[in-house]
């Protein structure tokens, strides 16, 4: 696999080597003691799926820590817009994005660590994301900002308020500089 430093430090892009032949495909998704000598130590203990259609946009969310997440997260299925924001603060980066657009032909990862809000945007007709967190879903401590806060200002693509589907936790979220956020740096 070929690891790559992004912009913010400690997310990475993760694009597996993929064997195709006249049968398919094979690529390792994962290999822990690969990934960790790149990116760290981190114990991913529960994988998550979801499908969605074009227009979807999910995000931005985060759990707040102790239950904060990392993420590894890719789509076997379709295409979509991935963004990380950086909520750490004290960080340089504090309020900054990257976004990636992973896809089933590109396989590329993204590797989100704790303290960043994540979310994406479907671009294809349907797409299945999956990822891996190191803590579970609590409900008590999740939380969201807003996918449009300019002060973010992420560049969602072809995004458009009538055509794209929130839900409304996700259109209702705050902004971020009224979020309670408590990563430190």
């Amino acid at each position: 696999m070929n690891y790559i430093k992004t912009a913010i430090p400690g997310v990475w892009i993760i694009e597996p080597r993929v064997f195709k032949d006249s049968r398919g495909y094979f690529m390792e998704a994962f290999k822990q003691e690969e990934f960790q000598s790149n990116v760290g130590e981190v114990n991913f203990v529960q994988d998550n799926e979801s499908c969605s259609t074009k227009g979807v946009l999910r995000g931005l969310h985060y759990q707040l820590a102790p239950f904060s997440q990392a993420k590894l997260v890719r789509v076997v299925k379709g295409r979509v817009l991935d963004v990380a924001v950086d909520l750490r603060k004290g960080s340089p980066t504090f309020g900054h994005y990257i976004s990636e657009e992973l896809t089933e032909s590109n396989n590329r990862q993204l590797f989100v660590p704790r303290g960043f809000a994540h979310g994406f945007q479907v671009l294809s007709d349907e797409a299945v994301f999956i990822y891996k967190v190191d803590n579970p879903y609590m409900p008590a401590y999740e939380r969201s900002i807003r996918f449009d806060d300019p002060d973010v200002h992420v560049q969602w693509i072809q995004f458009d308020e009538v055509g794209s589907v929130l839900s409304e936790k996700d259109r209702n979220a705050p902004f971020l500089k009224d979020a309670e956020v408590n990563f430190i740096y």
